[in-house]
């Protein structure tokens, strides 16, 4: 153990004594982590959006202001004239609204796509729609309960807000399924861009070390050594390892104090995910330094590696939204199986019980590593 040891200690120093490195290894990736978390950010507090929806009110009575008074309440946000901002759906209140309802006739509000974009799945349009039908069964519950406490009495704006201010007798009190928001902003982009760059630093770091120690006539002097071939191959993991922890603890950092991130509470199952995800990452590395002779090919193949796994295993997106043959194919990479134990216990509350399977997974792409690396040991 002290061989393997003593040559992961120099591999490190080798690597922090140029500057640069950091620029790899944080700088970028963290500018990266910022940048990203606005593809990924709603327009608003995840935990209460409120869907615009476009209104034409009609009415010159008070029951129309009064509906949409109703509607905001409900958790939609109306917009009119100029400003349509991201509406997908408009509603329009007929001129005759209120006097209509006070002489007791059936009225008939204007529901309609602001885009004409057809039956197309549209989430936020269906938050509208079941918001908006939520309106409608108050508004149309506080006239059923003025009639029945007054007698028939003519009705008031006055009458009407008061019905509006009185507690209602049943609540529903919702929320996420998990302790935390879904992954969104920060939450998201700081996983991602983690696993993706530990990956692809890894990789290349790895692969392009070992192929330049090649060249340079390194390893075959180590191999007169009395070292033997597994002793090198884990004392060049476990470099590559205490590499991935300078990267691991600077994104942690960051991610907890400047990007407000909660990683407190799951801290040991985050570190132990990251801790395997890099003995896989610095295996692959490795792997591909044995195999591949020329340096500038390591850094290549490297990076063809590298994002399209990423992409693949869910750093750019939620896996959520990609489709279910695509999903499939993802899990059969190490940085799915990383990003979902990250999900699980970032965005989701989950604790050390739920990621035992995503570890176990990772530890197999670990160990067929291994086993590649030292079987395709050379020097």
């Amino acid at each position: 153990m002290k061989t393997i040891f003593t040559l992961g200690h120099h591999d490190l120093r080798v690597f922090l004594k140029d500057r640069t490195a950091f620029v790899w290894l944080l700088v970028i990736p963290l500018a990266f982590v910022y940048f990203m978390s606005f593809v990924s950010r709603p327009p608003g507090d995840p935990r209460d959006a409120q869907p615009a929806i476009w209104v034409e009110n009609l009415d010159e009575g008070f029951l129309g202001t009064v509906f949409l008074d109703i509607l905001g309440a409900e958790g939609v946000r109306p917009v009119s004239g100029e400003q349509v901002e991201d509406a997908r759906r408009g509603l329009r209140i007929p001129a005759n609204f209120t006097e209509q309802v006070l002489q007791e006739q059936q009225v008939r509000l204007a529901f309609f796509d602001m885009n004409d974009s057809g039956s197309g799945q549209d989430l936020r349009a269906e938050l509208v729609e079941a918001n908006l039908i939520r309106a409608v069964i108050a508004i149309n519950g506080y006239l059923l309960e003025h009639a029945t406490n007054t007698g028939g009495r003519p009705l008031s704006e006055r009458a009407l807000r008061r019905l509006m201010e009185l507690e209602n007798p049943v609540t529903l009190d919702s929320s996420f399924a998990g302790r935390k928001p879904m992954p969104v902003g920060f939450s998201m982009s700081l996983p991602g861009v983690m696993v993706m760059y530990l990956l692809m630093n890894l990789l290349i770091f790895g692969g392009a070390g070992v192929a330049s120690e090649r060249q340079s006539g390194v390893l075959r002097r180590l191999s007169i050594q009395p070292v033997n071939a597994y002793q090198l191959v884990f004392g060049k993991i476990y470099g590559l390892m205490l590499l991935g922890c300078v990267q691991i603890v600077g994104f942690l950092v960051f991610g907890q104090f400047v990007f407000g991130v909660n990683l407190g509470d799951q801290l040991p199952g985050i570190v132990l995910t990251l801790l395997v995800f890099s003995w896989v990452a610095s295996s692959l590395g490795l792997l591909i330094g044995f195999l591949v002779k020329s340096e500038d090919r390591v850094v290549g193949l490297g990076i063809m590696i590298a994002l399209p796994l990423a992409a693949l295993g869910g750093c750019w997106w939620p896996m959520e939204i990609v489709p279910e043959g695509v999903r499939t194919i993802a899990y059969f990479t190490p940085s799915a199986w990383a990003m979902h134990s990250l999900h699980q216990l970032i965005s989701f509350g989950g604790g050390i019980e739920t990621i035992v399977r995503p570890l176990l997974v990772l530890a197999a792409f670990g160990l067929g590593a291994n086993l590649l690396a030292a079987r395709f040991f050379r020097v």
